[in-house]
């Protein structure tokens, strides 16, 4: 039985993979999903995380099934982790990883 993180994988691979300049890697003991070298979207514990501005992380916060990305006991300003109910639906999972597609894309390639 797959876990609930590799159950999302499965659902972002195809959002993501023909993009351009999109890759994968292991990290905080699942899969990145990247964008010229920059992390985007990614699992952690059924929740997506996503990247997005800085500056307008409080507004994002206020969003329906919001929760701060604290992985390491800090709140991470510029991500987002959406929780399960948030993406419960491909048109809701889609429309948060062309968010953080479109503000990766204006990040600088690594």
């Amino acid at each position: 039985m797959r876990n609930i993180d590799e159950v999302l994988v499965a659902r972002i691979r195809p959002l993501m993979k023909r993009r351009k300049g999109y890759s994968e890697k292991k990290m905080f003991g699942g899969v990145a999903f990247m964008i010229n070298g920059n992390m985007c979207v990614g699992p952690w514990k059924g929740s997506l995380i996503v990247r997005l501005e800085k500056e307008k992380h409080d507004e994002t916060q206020c969003e329906p099934h919001v929760k701060p990305m604290d992985i390491t006991g800090k709140v991470m300003k510029g991500w987002a982790r959406v929780e399960p109910a948030g993406i419960e639906s491909d048109e809701d999972l889609k429309a948060w990883v062309e968010r953080a597609v479109r503000f990766v894309r204006s990040l600088p390639p690594k």
